[in-house]
């Protein structure tokens, strides 16, 4: 297949690279254009008010890959990538191995998720990745999985278009209990500002927080609660598959919201 992938955790990552090496032994054709540098939790955010370059990058990834690195967000390197990068669109867009996480409402926040959301506005079938531990360094369990998923879905194309974001436990392949199609479950932090005080004496905030994984999603989503939760799948080493979309309409609001009888002046 013929894919490009972009990440949020940079250039330098080894999640990125890990995946697009793997890929490449694997015989598909694979392009890399990610930001620079760390671009975590910018969300879909895209750069209006000023140029973005894009440098070609040698001697980080597997020979037959080509890469850019792009000083724009990872919403913006895929944009950049699928309108003036490369000479035809790709089969597939992935993103990461990110670092860390991306369940339940974390999903908002990550330019992980927006990158491959990006590639899923151009029409494109997307997959995000995400390696659930900010710690453990060993991707090769969820490239390994990526190469798995990208045979059949050479093979076996989604039957709709979606993405599916994907989290790895961050545990050993043999230690990993199977892979499971999920829903969306609330993963909420309790917000905590520390306040601190700079050499200078100027007041700063850093942005901390302890996560609350055990809120369960509100009802009257039209989801079935016989559909496994991502943050519960996680917890048992199972990987999780969550199909997302971009159109973020509430179903159950039209239909209360229709039975108003708005009058104006």
């Amino acid at each position: 297949m013929n894919i490009l992938i972009s990440n949020d955790d940079g250039v330098s990552a080894l999640g990125i690279r890990t995946l697009a090496n793997t890929l490449a032994q694997a015989g598909h054709e694979i392009n890399v254009v990610c930001p620079d540098r760390e671009r975590s939790a910018t969300g879909h955010g895209l750069t209006m008010h000023q140029p973005i370059r894009a440098e070609i990058v040698e001697s980080i990834f597997h020979p037959g890959v080509k890469a850019w690195a792009c000083d724009g967000t990872p919403s913006d390197c895929v944009k950049l990538a699928l309108w003036a990068l490369l000479d035809s669109p790709p089969d597939l867009v992935l993103s990461g191995i990110n670092q860390g996480a991306n369940l339940g409402t974390e999903i908002l926040y990550s330019g992980t998720v927006s990158a491959a959301m990006e590639g899923l506005i151009e029409g494109i079938p997307s997959v995000a990745l995400s390696l659930t531990s900010h710690i453990n360094k060993d991707f090769q369990p969820a490239a390994n999985f990526a190469k798995i998923l990208v045979g059949q879905l050479a093979q076996n194309p989604l039957p709709e278009l979606m993405l599916l974001n994907i989290n790895i436990p961050a545990v050993k392949w043999e230690e990993i209990a199977g892979a499971c199609v999920t829903r969306q479950g609330v993963r909420r932090y309790i917000d905590v500002f520390d306040k601190r005080v700079d050499p200078r004496g100027k007041t700063y905030y850093w942005l901390t927080g302890e996560v609350v994984e055990d809120v369960e999603p509100p009802l009257g989503l039209n989801l079935s609660e016989n559909i496994p939760i991502d943050v519960h799948m996680i917890r048992k080493n199972y990987i999780s598959i969550t199909p997302l979309q971009y159109n973020l309409t509430y179903a159950n609001g039209l239909n209360q919201l229709s039975q108003w009888n708005l009058k104006f002046p």
